[in-house]
């Protein structure tokens, strides 16, 4: 499971988690299954996000077992960013 923190930066302050478009989701469990920390959670109609804190800063490998192309993160260049303004304001 994720970190309380990453690069001594409380989790909780750093927005990088998965979106799901519910409209591609076909709700098939690739990335539950994919998941191991327990990110994603099976919805009536389409997969969820239910813990995305729990989801590995920098990490978006749940989006290439989507076939759906459902699954959507921050841009790299985005996440950078965060932790570098982040960082400075320690």
């Amino acid at each position: 499971m994720a970190g309380t923190d990453y690069m001594g930066i409380p989790r909780e302050k750093i927005p990088w988690f998965p979106v799901i478009d519910p409209d591609k989701c076909t709700n098939c469990g690739s990335c539950l299954d994919f998941c191991s920390n327990n990110v994603f959670e099976a919805g009536d109609e389409a997969t969820v996000v239910v813990n995305p804190y729990n989801c590995v800063v920098g990490c978006a490998a749940c989006r290439k077992v989507c076939d759906s192309d459902a699954i959507t993160f921050p841009s790299n260049d985005k996440l950078i960013g965060w932790l570098t303004e982040l960082r400075e304001t320690r």
